[in-house]
């Protein structure tokens, strides 16, 4: 069984970094782990060690096939996690191909769940966690910031990969909670960071009425003329509130 290049497959070989995250992950008696992705079964065998109740998700057939045959214990669900219906968890955990890094992600966020650990490409880590006005500040840190307390647990090095990949990863911790500020209508916050930062460096009444989305009546919609990368969250969804107030 070889890593799909094209998948952006890159295998964890590396034993004690696979015990952190099982320990970060902080399985409790009555927990319910997904894991996605689990190759060659070096973090689910830690998972294993603390928890009976582990369900995996692995795309790959021949990878199915050995995990089956290793952890007969374990049920294993081949598919894409991107299009299945899984069952439900409380703990969600995955060393995540590169090439699925966003999708997955903002697939999860949309599910219920306690605590995610994810190990992904290390500037994507820093999107997640960036804050207004840092250079990686992006659509990501705001969802992010919108759904769940974000932590950066630790560096790995690509050495502890095989292939080696291009670039180092990152453990992140992501644990939901209610948005840490109120918005009107959450559809139309989300559509418009989305909106925003396509233009990440304009100002803000640049790319609404580039995108007709400025009413003539102006008063009362604010931070017109800052640029999109320095509002925070919070601001995006005064904004949002400000633009579903006019008719």
């Amino acid at each position: 069984m070889r890593p799909s290049k094209s998948k952006g497959q890159n295998y964890l070989i590396d034993r004690r970094v696979a015990e952190r995250e099982a320990e970060y992950l902080g399985i409790g008696q009555n927990d319910r782990v997904l894991e996605v992705g689990p190759g060659f079964g070096i973090l689910t065998s830690a998972l294993l060690e603390r928890t009976s109740k582990v369900t995996a998700v692995e795309i790959e057939e021949g990878a199915v096939r050995y995990l089956r045959d290793s952890f007969p214990q374990m049920d294993v669900i081949q598919g894409d996690f991107l299009e299945i219906d899984p069952p439900e968890f409380d703990l969600f955990i995955s060393n995540v191909p590169y090439s699925i890094s966003s999708p997955l992600l903002f697939h999860l966020l949309d599910m219920k769940f306690k605590r995610a650990v994810i190990m992904v490409q290390r500037e994507f880590a820093e999107r997640m966690a960036a804050p207004a006005g840092d250079s990686e500040y992006s659509r990501l840190s705001v969802n992010v910031f919108y759904r769940a307390e974000c932590k950066l647990l630790e560096n790995v090095p690509r050495s502890r990969f095989w292939p080696e990949p291009e670039v180092d990863s990152t453990v992140v911790m992501l644990t939901p909670r209610p948005a840490p500020f109120p918005v009107r209508d959450e559809k139309h916050f989300l559509r418009l960071v989305d909106l925003l930062f396509q233009q990440r460096r304009k100002k803000i009444g640049t790319v609404l009425k580039q995108k007709r989305m400025l009413p003539e009546d102006r008063s009362g919609i604010p931070y017109l003329d800052e640029r999109v990368e320095r509002l925070t969250p919070a601001q995006i969804a005064e904004l949002s509130d400000a633009l579903t107030a006019h008719p």
